[in-house]
């Protein structure tokens, strides 16, 4: 196969909504696509837009150099792996699994034993976001293979290169999805409070729209100190938060609305105030979070 032509067709196993969205773009972009996947039934729509469904795994490694990973984590990647080690040789494994840094780079090593080379992606969309060249993907892996594969992988999303080390795209998946979790469950427990009292979440949605706006320039602010090691308390302190996250663990308490979230921030406040760290920035906490 020309290199050419590998660029215009590839093989995508998983057909799970991600795997099924990306086999779509694929479609829509006018590749030739082959899908596989673990429990049967799942590509009769692509089918019938013109994917070909191989028999096995194997068989649809061997179709196309590009192979597009979409399982939900690496254990289901490594046994996809095994079933096709005599069909690795040469092709290019973009996994867009989620896992941990530490199992991409295994899943490389696993791949460069049999002749293949990884392209660790970090999807940072639903499936309604693929085929939206405004959305975006972390990518790391062997540059050159990033650049032949490119205009392939854009056809998914946006490209946004990290790095040679595997693990760079999972890692900087993770610190996103820390983020997002910690940002959504916070909103549905504010929101949790503000039905337990009669508020709406639309008529709350206004309000949490301001505190969520008002983020980035926090941050903006504080990442040139977290950089330089400035922790000084003079904006804000570390025992000033504890008292504020303990208001918000009785408010919490008093209608009805289970405190436990409040209180493990609390509890991650009150160890550095507890440590001598009270009339410090809040920002100190980055380094007592590192178990080093």
């Amino acid at each position: 196969m020309s290199v050419e032509q590998s660029k215009r067709s590839v093989t995508v196993i998983g057909l799970g909504p991600m795997g099924r969205a990306m086999a779509g773009a694929y479609l829509d972009a006018g590749y030739a696509v082959t899908v596989w996947n673990r429990t049967p039934g799942r590509a009769g729509e692509l089918l019938a837009r013109g994917a070909r469904e191989a028999p096995s795994a194997r068989a649809a490694v061997e179709a196309n150099e590009l192979v597009v990973l979409s399982l939900t984590d690496y254990d289901a990647v490594f046994e996809v792996l095994e079933a096709v080690e005599p069909a690795l040789e040469g092709k290019v494994i973009a996994n867009l699994s989620s896992d941990t840094p530490g199992r991409a780079r295994e899943a490389a090593r696993r791949l460069a034993e049999h002749g293949a080379a990884q392209l660790t992606g970090g999807v940072q969309v639903p499936p309604s976001g693929i085929g939206d060249p405004a959305s975006s993907t972390f990518y790391s892996g062997p540059v050159e293979l990033f650049q032949r594969h490119r205009a392939a992988l854009e056809v998914l999303t946006g490209a946004d290169y990290r790095g040679d080390d595997p693990g760079l795209a999972q890692l900087y998946y993770q610190i996103q999805m820390d983020l997002f979790w910690s940002s959504m469950v916070g909103y549905l427990h504010a929101t949790a409070i503000a039905e337990a009292n009669g508020i709406t979440a639309e008529e709350f949605l206004p309000y949490l729209s301001s505190t969520a706006a008002s983020m980035p320039g926090f941050q903006a602010f504080y990442a040139p100190r977290i950089t330089g090691g400035d922790h000084r308390g003079d904006v804000d302190r570390l025992a000033m938060a504890l008292a504020g996250i303990e208001h918000v663990r009785h408010t919490a308490e008093d209608s009805g609305v289970d405190g436990a979230l409040p209180a493990v921030l609390a509890e991650a406040v009150r160890r550095g105030v507890e440590d001598g760290f009270g009339a410090a920035s809040l920002t100190v906490l980055v380094g007592r979070f590192r178990r080093e």
